[in-house]
């Protein structure tokens, strides 16, 4: 099954388990995240179109990590002013993990939580002992 979604004023066709990356979008890694701009789905059934989104379907997603892209200079010269200007832009990316494809309304499943790790218990410091008290007992 495969779907056609709109997002970041751009479309893009995406499947389960898929690996997409799009412009930058709120949310942590590991956060989970919903599309509902749906423009087309298929799969074994046939293809259903939507005018302009199909209706009830919505595609899940799962935050993989932020990044940046490569440097992209950008170089302007005025012949004979000697007038010339270089600039640098890394647009800002969200690599997303496709994890379900959606129809008729359904929710995306809940997934299962790791039990939380106990926390660490804090280790006491050591008494440490100011440079200055601690350099005025070494020398007496």
């Amino acid at each position: 099954m495969y779907a056609i979604i709109r997002t970041g004023g751009k479309q893009y066709k995406v499947a389960e388990k898929d690996t997409i990356e799009l412009e930058r979008l709120g949310g942590e890694a590991g956060d989970a995240i919903a599309f509902g701009e749906v423009l087309m789905v298929g799969g074994e059934a046939g293809i259903t179109l939507g005018s302009p989104l199909v209706a009830g379907a919505q595609v899940a997603g799962e935050i993989v990590k932020h990044r940046r892209s490569a440097t992209i200079l950008v170089f302007k010269k005025r012949r004979r002013q000697n007038s010339k200007r270089s600039r640098g832009h890394r647009q800002h990316h969200t690599v997303v993990r496709i994890t379900e494809i959606l129809t008729d309304g359904k929710e995306p499943a809940k997934k299962a939580e790791a039990a939380a790790p106990e926390a660490k218990a804090a280790k006491p410091k050591a008494a440490r002992k100011p440079r200055a008290k601690a350099a005025a007992a070494e020398t007496e």
